[in-house]
């Protein structure tokens, strides 16, 4: 049964098609890596993306849903006939199948011929300030456009079916603007194995309307853009929404693969081979070798579109693809005293590729300039938060930031490392960024040494905390508030203007502006760096190849025969990698990189999972706590890390 879904062009392979045609053939084709598969159930659960949809239909308590038999398309449409008989009707995934276009709609309402498609986003936006998803210009808004190409998408399909519908369009979007009015929302819509809904969401017994308060979501006509779309095109006004649909169910029907040329939106490319022993194909390489004429060893070289904060976007269309091909009159180098600048670090990036050199470099005069200023003893933190769409308690805004977790390390003087504090708070039903902030102020007041994070998170996180302050009535408020103002600096979205006298420092601008390591590939991340360092470093290869117990290092919690750094083959592995998963049945990496590519959640990683799942109160006291020390061992080793990199750049400057 799921090979005959395969025939028809569904509203997802439509999507798809227009990021890139090539893939429509390469999606119809088991033998194909295709790494979204695996991804798209992870960021509905870190987003709250399933629970989202969940919430949206309570908005309709009436309504039917069409349930099981997924892949029998035209048992799907049979049913939703049948309900359509129906003078006036509100079905909840109908389908729709008409000369080989399939789709399913989120939540259809009925009444006589006027017909309201209802299209579920966790996507936020602010109700109170949000006017058109069309510009000024009569364009499209950036980063909408493949919402409301979906959109209508679903319009066409359904009005092939139905000619004489009066078909108005909606968008269903997290409001930002609103404030959640009970606890326990987001608890209220679990997640769950064997769920029947495509969700994969049970939906707590006996909820209804009343118990989920006000409304957190918001009901957005999007007809004129849907009418924009189906009237002119305009991702390709060469051709209509029409001719647009046939051309890419022609092809996927038929086999035929679209030719797309190659280039920078190649690398998202979900259909990339990461594993040639599990016997799956690289559409990738496909693509490139074909219009390439090359080998994959050649293919595999890096891209142009691999150069940190990729600068040369012009060399893909005169037909150079590959890093080696770039030369210094393509950047325009402006050296910068004090530091390596971007163009600099671009030009470093290129040429220690081209010319085959693998050493890392070193601005030693400045980087030991910096590092004399910094004043002992040193403090190392790193915070571990999430923000979610159906917030967890009463009083929040969806995506409103919640830090339940930090990890303190202190360098002193003679070189003593200490994990001299953390806090993790993951119970239910409680807003920890107060007591979050306290504890942090507790821990940091203790010395006047030098604050570091490793890049901005940290100082929005404090940021957040501060306008929190501002609406409270806390005892302590001032007091906690002149507390941020001293380690941190306002950001844009704050209207007063500070900058503590230990305002936290970047300890990823120390690495941007005084290191490079051509094995980064340009990344400036901490799990990039910190395996670059190991491998550079001889000196933290002899101390962290010891036990804990001789290391000069304390732990809270680790025990003292662990060893941070195992070698395999002369290579150093990962100390991230010897952890095991925080949350049972998916890897940390994996986990990260789905966080990392979420537009709602900017930082979170395998964390932000597991906080999640803690606020539900079915999970056994013995898996809390295994999630609980998961998480506190992995926040340690982030503050850990970043002393691993600082010791490294004080035997360097030695």
């Amino acid at each position: 049964m799921k090979d005959l879904k395969r025939r028809y062009l569904t509203k997802s392979r439509f999507k798809l098609a227009l990021d890139c045609p090539t893939k429509l053939y390469y999606t119809r084709k088991k033998e194909y890596e295709n790494s979204s598969e695996s991804d798209s159930f992870l960021e509905g659960l870190a987003q709250g993306g399933f629970q989202v949809e969940e919430l949206a239909r309570m908005d309709h308590p009436n309504g039917i849903a069409i349930l099981g038999e997924d892949y029998n398309y035209q048992l799907l449409a049979d049913k939703t006939k049948e309900l359509l008989k129906e003078e006036n009707v509100t079905i909840f995934e109908p389908a729709f199948l008409i000369d080989g276009l399939f789709i399913r709609v989120d939540i259809l309402e009925k009444k006589g011929n006027k017909i309201r498609l209802i299209e579920i986003k966790a996507k936020s936006i602010n109700s109170n300030s949000h006017d058109s998803f069309i510009n000024n210009k009569g364009n499209l808004s950036g980063g909408w456009d493949i919402y409301l190409y979906d959109i209508a998408f679903q319009k066409y399909v359904m009005q092939l079916c139905y000619p004489e519908w009066q078909i108005s369009s909606y968008l269903k979007l997290v409001d930002k603007h609103s404030i959640t009015t009970v606890d326990g929302l987001h608890q209220c819509f679990k997640v769950v194995a064997d769920s029947q809904l495509r969700t994969g969401i049970e939906k707590q017994e006996g909820l209804s309307k009343d118990d989920i308060g006000e409304s957190i979501l918001c009901l957005i006509n999007v007809s004129p853009e849907v009418d924009l779309i189906l009237n002119n095109n305009p991702i390709d006004t060469d051709s209509s929404f029409e001719e647009t649909v046939a051309h890419f169910k022609k092809h996927y029907q038929e086999d035929i693969k679209i030719f797309t040329e190659i280039g920078a939106h190649c690398k998202g490319c979900e259909f990339q081979i990461k594993d040639a022993s599990e016997g799956l194909k690289s559409g990738f390489h496909e693509c490139w070798r074909e219009q390439l004429q090359l080998p994959d060893h050649k293919i595999d070289r890096p891209k142009v579109y691999n150069v940190w904060y990729n600068p040369v976007k012009n060399a893909i269309e005169e037909g150079r693809f590959f890093m080696d091909e770039l030369t210094e009159n393509d950047l325009n180098i402006r050296p910068e005293a004090g530091k390596i600048n971007r163009s600099e670090r671009q030009w470093l990036q290129i040429s220690k590729h081209q010319e085959d050199d693998a050493t890392p470099y070193f601005d030693i005069e400045n980087l030991r300039m910096e590092l004399d200023s910094w004043k002992f003893p040193l403090n190392f933190i790193d915070f571990e938060t999430t923000a979610v769409a159906i917030p967890f308690m009463a009083g929040m805004h969806p995506y409103e930031q919640i830090a339940f977790q930090f990890s303190h390390h202190i360098v002193y003087e003679d070189g003593s490392v200490e994990h001299h504090n953390e806090y993790l708070n993951t119970e239910i039903g409680i807003i920890p960024n107060l007591d979050f902030i306290r504890a942090l102020r507790d821990s940091l007041s203790e010395n006047k040494g030098s604050i570091f994070r490793y890049h901005n998170h940290e100082n929005t996180i404090v940021n957040v905390i501060y306008n929190q302050l501002l609406k409270s009535e806390e005892l302590d408020k001032q007091e906690l508030l002149d507390f941020i103002e001293t380690i941190s600096h306002n950001t844009e979205k704050n209207a007063k203007s500070w900058r503590g006298e230990r305002d936290m420092i970047d300890l990823q601008k120390t690495v941007v502006n005084y290191y490079y390591d051509p094995s980064t590939g340009g990344s400036n991340s901490i799990k990039a760096i910190l395996p670059a360092v190991l491998t550079s470093s001889e000196y933290l290869q002899e101390k962290y190849q010891q036990p804990l117990s001789n290391l000069g290092v304390t732990s809270n919690n680790f025990d003292n025969s662990h060893v941070f750094l195992k070698m395999e083959n002369g290579t150093p592995i990962s100390p991230y990698k010897a952890l095991p998963p925080i949350f049972e049945g998916w890897d940390n990496e994996q986990l990260e990189q789905v966080a990392d590519s979420l537009s709602e959640i900017k930082d979170g990683g395998a964390a932000l999972f597991a906080y999640g799942k803690l606020q539900f109160p079915e999970v056994m006291q013995e898996e809390r706590e295994a999630i609980r020390n998961g998480l506190l061992r992995y926040c340690e080793l982030d503050t850990l890390a970043m002393v691993m990199i600082y010791e490294f750049f004080r035997e360097v400057c030695k």
